[in-house]
């Protein structure tokens, strides 16, 4: 985890909104018929030069959601409006021309690259398919991607097995910033990292942030690390964000009766005398079958028969921080 003086969040404000999600829906039929929804109306903005945390437990629907917006797989219905115009409706160039400008560092960086192509085959690839690069300047264009996150330009020549782990994620993120993108999605980017290496990637993420002013959307399990890193953080829960927060840290200003579920979930080494993990109780509701009411009514100390019955809004509380719950 990034150090609080590496990794420190600005002061709240609103800057240009470089991706608008609206009402965002994607379902997969399962044998039997049923529809499994995985996100579920799902509205968010990302800001330019800014960072969105997408936080949640597995299934939640965090990683399908980034792969609907990369048209990974099709959105069901909703829109993604970036820079004026509809990315879940892009097809052939537009779609090609979309990827360009989001790009996305993967969990396993070991699995994301072709074993028997070279570093800078690797590196060079993405700007050969755009016509963006001569053959003659294959090498020093890789070892400019190279020396951009701190990897020595030797490197080039190489093939991926005989890199580390953390290596290979810089590695990761230079092909991502090869495009020169305005977006990158880290997918759990840092989960599979030593915590010393997860940091110095962190530091880089953040340092390539300020200088070229890209946005990221930032999926992790690591409640601690979104905290210091994510600038926005939206926490989801069934398919649904429960939670929006736009400025604060999640430890001290979260609401959401789920949310603070997680924190108290979550292993400290600072714990105070007496305290202790708190596991969530209750059972989770099958994705097939949800409830009609809140979705983590089940597993909510606050439940209530209007809970039970009703399905809470998102609805902004105070400025900038929006929760789905009958509390508020």
């Amino acid at each position: 985890m990034p150090n609080q003086n590496n990794a420190v969040k600005p002061t709240y404000e609103r800057s240009k909104v470089i991706l608008d999600i609206k009402h965002l829906t994607k379902q997969f039929k399962v044998d039997d018929g049923r529809l499994l929804t995985a996100c579920n109306d799902i509205s968010l903005r990302a800001y330019e030069g800014k960072t969105l945390g997408i936080i949640g437990e597995s299934g939640c629907g965090k990683s399908t959601l980034v792969r609907t917006l990369l048209q990974i797989q099709p959105a069901t219905s909703g829109e993604a409006i970036f820079e004026g115009h509809d990315l879940l409706k892009d097809r052939g160039e537009e779609s090609r021309q979309d990827r360009r400008k989001i790009q996305m560092v993967f969990q396993d960086p070991t699995a994301a690259f072709n074993p028997k192509m070279l570093v800078k085959d690797i590196l060079t690839e993405p700007l050969k398919n755009f016509g963006l690069i001569k053959n003659s300047e294959v090498d020093a264009k890789a070892a400019e991607l190279l020396e951009m996150v701190e990897l020595p330009a030797s490197f080039k020549d190489r093939y991926p097995h005989s890199m580390s782990g953390g290596q290979r994620q810089r590695l990761g993120i230079a092909r991502a910033l090869s495009l020169e993108p305005k977006i990158i999605v880290c997918d759990e980017a840092t989960s599979a990292l030593d915590v010393s290496v997860q940091e110095k990637v962190c530091e880089l993420l953040c340092r390539l942030q300020k200088e070229k002013n890209i946005t990221y959307l930032f999926i992790a399990h690591d409640l601690g690390l979104v905290d210091l890193m994510c600038h926005q953080v939206a926490v989801m829960y069934l398919g649904n964000v429960v939670e929006w927060l736009e400025h604060g840290r999640i430890a001290e200003s979260c609401k959401h009766p789920y949310t603070k579920a997680l924190m108290k979930a979550v292993f400290k080494v600072d714990f105070r005398p007496g305290e202790k993990i708190e596991p969530m109780e209750g059972e989770i509701p099958s994705p097939l079958d949800l409830p009609p009411g809140c979705p983590f009514a089940s597993r909510c100390e606050h439940c209530s028969e209007n809970c039970l019955k009703n399905k809470p809004a998102l609805k902004e509380i105070e400025q900038g921080h929006w929760v789905a719950c009958h509390l508020f």
